[in-house]
């Protein structure tokens, strides 16, 4: 067993225990800014919802910390669709409420957020997180305590295997490293990669994984395969035998920070090869981090904004209007799960945890920003990719890539 599955088993030890020791306790810590009401709302719990009064769902996001972008851009997606639905006169009559906590994009935060969601504030249903990890810490204590969750844009695919009550709206990591390989062999006709991965973290090593098991399969050869730890600054060790390797491409599956750093570091050593990864690179903050040594690089994505669908072109234009600014993925991957569980409830036999999650399992072909969405046996969602290019600082769409 490797280090870092032994770690997550503790994580998933440790969110359990937090679920026993927050159901017996009250905290007065205030709740993130804007996060709606201090508590009340819907019944998570015990899952006897009242008739009246606002239905409380319940967020936990990075909004601040190492990914806070990923955090932001998730929640803004959130409110918005929240807002809508609120404007059609809501769910069942009932207005919808959010209550959100940062988790600052610490894993032990996970746990904590979710269970004082649930437990305190009583909410129906949980969005989140981005991140894999925190996912997994999260939602363990939601299966614990029967209420749903959806993450918007976990990838890993440990997390839906949490449980019953646990769901997604994004792709997994299977299939996003398949994509990418697909990619690099059909488009960039790449014989060679070497990878550059984050060990750490469950949503970077399993989408390596991917990657390598899809590009070997497709004939391709893995160059190289270097590892580096969430929050290191020094990478030219790594990049140094990846350099002697003489690769096509090199895919890095981990987050912007830490992407943008080896993508300064890389072009210094004078590596010239294509950067790829996966969406963890969807930040307006990358080209800021990394200038002109991301510049060509690709990545693999839920959604375009340039694409011309109605779904994407409402989307982006309530968007902008909104906040001023172009919605990225993780925008439109938050807007989506809000939707897609707020369909779920209207459809509901009643907001208990087992009705909802009933519902949410049975949803087919919904039409959302990311495509068209229908649950998996292992409430998972089945849907395309597309590959984004990064063009003056900017994300061009450059292919869709259906699953297999």
């Amino acid at each position: 067993m490797t280090q870092l599955l032994r770690t997550e088993k503790k994580l998933f030890a440790a969110a359990l225990v937090l679920g026993v020791v927050f159901a017996g306790c009250k905290r007065e810590d205030k709740p993130a800014e804007g996060s709606g009401p201090a508590a009340g709302g819907a019944s998570g719990t015990a899952g006897a919802t009242p008739g009246d009064g606002p239905i409380l769902v319940g967020e936990y996001s990075s909004m601040t910390g190492a990914e806070a972008t990923f955090g932001q851009s998730t929640h803004n997606g959130i409110m918005l669709a929240v807002e809508e639905v609120n404007a059609a006169g809501g769910i069942k009559g009932r207005k919808v409420e959010i209550k959100l906590y940062d988790t600052q994009g610490k894993t032990q935060e996970a746990g904590t957020a979710v269970t004082r969601l649930i437990t305190q504030d009583k909410v129906t249903a949980v969005l989140g997180e981005v991140a894999s990890s925190l996912s997994l810490a999260g939602g363990a204590v939601a299966q614990q305590f029967g209420v749903p969750m959806v993450t918007p844009s976990s990838t890993n695919e440990r997390v839906t295997k949490i449980g019953d009550m646990i769901f997604r709206v994004c792709f997994i990591d299977p299939f996003q490293g398949y994509v990418m390989a697909k990619f690099s062999r059909d488009n960039l006709k790449a014989a060679k990669v070497a990878v550059l991965y984050d060990q750490s973290q469950a949503y970077s090593k399993g989408l390596k994984d991917a990657f390598v098991k899809s590009f070997t399969e497709m004939g391709g050869e893995i160059a190289s395969e270097q590892a580096y730890n969430k929050g290191d600054s020094d990478f030219n060790a790594q990049l140094a035998n990846i350099r002697d390797a003489k690769p096509d491409a090199i895919f890095i599956p981990g987050y912007y920070t830490d992407v943008g750093n080896i993508a300064l570091q890389a072009r210094k050593l004078g590596i010239t090869a294509p950067l790829m990864g996966g969406d963890g690179w969807d930040s307006s903050e990358l080209p800021k981090i990394a200038g002109e040594a991301i510049e060509g690089g690709y990545f693999s994505n839920h959604y375009s904004h340039e694409e011309q669908r109605p779904e994407v072109r409402n989307f982006v234009k309530a968007y902008q209007a909104k906040y001023s600014a172009v919605p990225d993925g993780l925008a439109a991957m938050g807007y989506d799960a809000a939707r897609l569980l707020f369909d779920a409830m209207k459809r509901a036999a009643s907001l208990s945890g087992k009705d909802l999650a009933q519902a949410i399992g049975e949803t087919k072909d919904y039409a959302s920003v990311t495509g068209k969405i229908t649950i998996d046996a292992g409430r998972n969602a089945r849907k395309p990719a597309v590959v984004l290019q990064i063009k003056g600082g900017k994300h061009a769409y450059v292919a869709t890539i259906d699953p297999k």
